[in-house]
């Protein structure tokens, strides 16, 4: 198993309920859709403490599931559309499970 995790920065102009309530609904959409990805959430509601808005926690069968999420075309559509015109940053962690 492979954990996904992802940070996002967003553009100040953009950093509103609305553009989180899209990155996020348009994201955990995709279980059921990709082959291999056993679970998505993202967290949009922070602490004053966070220096991040918007954080996606997935987990893949396997590195090869984790591949294919990257270039599937539901995932890069969601990505064009509700995550890369918003974000300033994004910092990515992945990891296998033992």
């Amino acid at each position: 198993m492979v954990k996904h995790i992802i940070l996002w920065k967003l553009k100040d102009e953009f950093n509103n309920a609305e553009i989180k309530t899209d990155i996020k609904a348009g994201l955990e959409n995709l279980l059921g859709v990709i082959p291999g990805l056993l679970e998505i959430k993202v967290e949009t509601e922070i602490l004053p403490s966070s220096n991040v808005d918007v954080m996606l926690y997935s987990v893949f069968e396997n590195e090869t599931a984790l591949k294919n999420y990257s270039t599937h075309p539901e995932h890069v559509k969601v990505a064009d559309t509700y995550v890369r015109p918003y974000t300033l940053t994004r910092a990515c962690f992945d990891y296998q499970v033992k």
